[in-house]
């Protein structure tokens, strides 16, 4: 079954990809076509992710899904939350969304934090959403060089290493994006019974 990822993320692509395995034939937003920066104005994620999933949809009439990803700080409101991409400004640098968010949090002592995910699949006329979480810590320092965004400043409850220091497997096996995504991948097994 083909559907379209609403992100030219490359590594939000090979993420899903990971994740998803070969049961389904995953599309990017260049590879319909698509070069246009969809906008994400709202206020929510899931908000966010069900305006991108719409917007193919209507303009280029492919079944999507679109993701919306926030870090959620507890002493900090739950900033960055619906900002986190664009959190340092409207360039979206991970690198200055990380500094921003390790200057903030200068002499904090409470840590905790929560990465969200909302999916949204706009899918055969109807909309759907599912939610994955995984709570954890932000260090005080940048820890590891793999992953992307605020990985290497994100410990997850349980864990030694920050998300930058995992096996991409391992990372996906705990992450918010990876927990769902299962149940995006639950609900299409049970869903489409053509693939």
């Amino acid at each position: 079954m083909k559907l379209v990822f609403a992100t030219n993320n490359r590594h939000k692509l090979e993420e899903i990809r990971d994740i998803l395995g070969d049961r389904f034939e995953i599309v990017s937003l260049s590879q319909i076509g698509c070069h246009e920066d969809i906008p994400e104005d709202h206020e929510t994620l899931q908000e966010n992710a069900l305006q991108k999933a719409r917007f193919v949809k209507e303009h280029y009439g492919y079944d999507c899904f679109a993701d919306d990803t926030g870090l959620e700080i507890e002493v900090l409101e739950n900033r960055p939350g619906v900002y986190s991409a664009r959190y340092a400004g409207p360039a979206k640098r991970s690198e200055d969304n990380v500094r921003k968010v390790l200057k903030e949090m200068e002499g904090k002592t409470n840590r905790k934090a929560q990465f969200r995910t909302v999916i949204a699949l706009v899918m055969n006329g109807k909309e759907y959403c599912f939610e994955g979480k995984v709570l954890g810590e932000i260090l005080t320092e940048q820890q590891g060089t793999a992953g992307f965004g605020y990985d290497p400043i994100f410990r997850p409850s349980g864990f030694t290493e920050s998300f930058a220091q995992m096996e991409m497997k391992q990372k996906n096996g705990i992450s918010h994006r990876g927990r769902a995504v299962e149940k995006l991948t639950e609900f299409l097994n049970k869903t489409v019974k053509d693939f």
